[in-house]
């Protein structure tokens, strides 16, 4: 495919640790809240999407510090190695039915997600230094990778934690998440020095502007990042630890506020300060330039607080309140689309993995032998999963299996949008941003519709499929408009130096937007009873949308702030 056999083996292994992390996700919620006498936990919905709030947001906190460690002390390699292993021990913890389990399980899983996720991307910029016209094509191959791999393991894990126990399931993503983590450590000598030492100071100057004035962190600056950050990351964690352990750091209040959000109010003013305090020293230009990065920072805690609520409140609306039993032609529907889906991807990564068998066995051949049987299992488990779906008089749909046509729908119409930016027609990044937020929000007024007949307070009901086939469906193309233009946006406006920070500011952005997820989807039960489940999914219509209709308005501004940067 005109591309190193060492992409391939990044793909493999990023492959499958989305799958090990899609796989365990799309079960988390439904384990915690289902009944005992489905070996579930019974745990309030709100207190289950409290810790999944929990999780999805230090996963996208860890990597700032993982990454750090990986670029100035171990290597990108030892970092995927040592992240693989943390996370396989997290999933290992998870097949086990205890409280202290759990949460070790999730402890090893957010840190060893903390040194993977930045440094496989660090990788293949490093592998591509001198091949910069090839690099986009490698990012399309590698974004393949970590679909597949989140559509088969939401496939796989879901079906076999629904069907045959939920820790089968979690041992199943930990499972290939140890595959991966052997095959990336016997094959890592075909990508020579790339990834094998730290950056070296020399190095790193190398991607720092030199026409851009320096503008060192202040010992002041040093300690509002420390202060703030520490702040930020106990508000995380006590959030659940209240409501699940009756364990509050902030049981006090002041004024009308409560203690909780006291702290989190002065967290982010004290970050606030910093960033301004920060901006404002850089030339009129790169101040405008950042200023704007921000902006976007600030409505993509909106996408995700939205789109996040898909491993959430959506999962407990397919679970509990949609009719997944098919029958009839509905069911043979059902059956023959859920074979087409799962063979022809599965086929096409098979040849993929064919093809580099062909030109890495004899080399590498205990990490092809692993990587092969790993297929081999998978192959198997996909031929059960479908044979039982056929032989079943009427089959019931997985709760988890709706997850998978984000994927899905990313591999089928990723293409055709990104010839839409190549192509005169391609909009300005306000009005993309805003355009993804908008059919995020059609995505939950198709649920909001769905679910209009549903009684107040009700806790189950049987909704046609069709209303979350038709929810999933728009989320993604809106995460297609705004998800891919983030950071490569922050990539083009922020100078050397603060690319890091700027970085740092992004993922905080979308941590804050998961814990929101986790914590509005917890009112599911609370608005259910007030006033309807419809009114709950509405809410999530209006925000999105209306924030996405504020910042197609402030495109004249963001333009200007841009100077020139398209």
């Amino acid at each position: 495919m005109g591309h190193p056999a060492g992409l391939f083996v990044l793909f493999f292994t990023e492959m499958w640790e989305r799958f090990s992390y899609y796989g365990m996700r799309a079960l988390l919620v439904l384990f915690l809240t289902s009944s005992l006498f489905d070996e579930g936990w019974a745990w309030p919905r709100g207190h289950a999407l409290s810790l999944y709030g929990t999780y999805t947001s230090l996963v996208y906190l860890t990597p700032i510090l993982g990454g750090y460690i990986a670029d100035k002390i171990i290597g990108y390699r030892n970092a995927v190695v040592v992240g693989a292993l943390l996370m396989t021990l997290g999933h290992a913890c998870m097949a086990f039915d205890t409280h202290f389990a759990l949460y070790l399980g999730l402890f090893f899983l957010i840190t060893g997600n903390g040194f993977f996720k930045p440094t496989m991307t660090s990788i293949i910029s490093q592998m591509y230094e001198n091949h910069e016209h090839k690099k986009d094509g490698a990012y399309t191959i590698y974004y393949m990778g970590v679909n597949a791999g989140a559509f088969l393991g939401i496939l796989l894990c879901g079906y076999l934690g629904e069907q045959w126990g939920w820790h089968w399931g979690f041992g199943l993503a930990g499972i290939f998440m140890f595959a991966g983590m052997l095959q990336f450590y016997f094959a890592q000598n075909i990508f020579g020095d790339v990834g094998k030492k730290p950056a070296t100071s020399d190095q790193v100057k190398a991607y720092v502007d030199s026409s851009i004035k320096q503008n060192p962190f202040l010992k002041i600056d040093k300690v509002f990042i420390a202060i703030s950050a520490l702040i930020g990351l106990v508000w995380i964690i006590n959030d659940p630890m209240s409501k699940i352990g009756g364990i509050d750091v902030f049981n006090f209040d002041i004024g009308p506020l409560s203690g909780s959000n006291f702290m989190i109010f002065l967290a982010l003013a004290i970050f606030v300060v910093l960033l301004v305090s920060r901006i404002v020293r850089y030339t009129p230009i790169i101040r405008d330039r950042m200023i704007a990065v921000a902006i976007f920072a600030f409505f993509t805690i909106f996408f995700w607080a939205a789109f996040e609520q898909a491993g959430g409140s959506m999962t407990i609306f397919a679970n509990d309140y949609t009719d997944r039993v098919l029958e009839g032609s509905a069911g043979n529907i059902f059956r023959i689309a859920n074979t087409l889906i799962t063979i022809i991807p599965l086929g096409v990564i098979t040849w993929v993995l064919w093809m580099l068998f062909k030109q890495t066995f004899a080399k590498y051949r205990l990490a092809n032998i692993i990587l092969g049987t790993s297929f081999l299992i998978i192959w198997a488990l996909v031929l059960t999963m479908l044979y039982e779906q056929y032989t079943a008089e009427s089959p019931e749909v997985p709760a988890s299996w709706f997850s998978v046509l984000n994927s899905l729908f990313i591999i089928i119409f990723a293409p055709l949008f990104s010839k839409l930016w190549e192509s005169k027609y391609n909009p300005s990044v306000a009005v993309k941003y805003g355009v993804g937020l908008i059919l995020l929000g059609v995505g939950f007024a198709a649920l909001a519709y769905g679910a209009s007949d549903i009684p107040q307070g009700a806790k189950v009901a049987a909704v046609s499929i069709v209303w979350l086939i038709l929810a999933y469906f728009f989320h993604t193309m809106g995460e297609i408009c705004l998800s891919p233009v983030g950071l490569s946006y922050v990539s083009k406006l922020v100078p050397g130096r603060m690319i890091a920070m700027m970085y740092g500011v992004w993922y905080l952005a979308i941590a804050i937007g998961n814990k929101l997820a986790g914590s509005t989807g917890g009112m599911i039960d609370q608005i259910t009873a007030e006033y309807s489940l419809s009114t709950f999914f509405l809410l999530f219509f209006f925000i999105p949308g209306g924030a996405g209709i504020l910042i197609i308005l402030l495109h004249p501004l963001l333009k200007k702030l841009m100077h020139g940067i398209h």
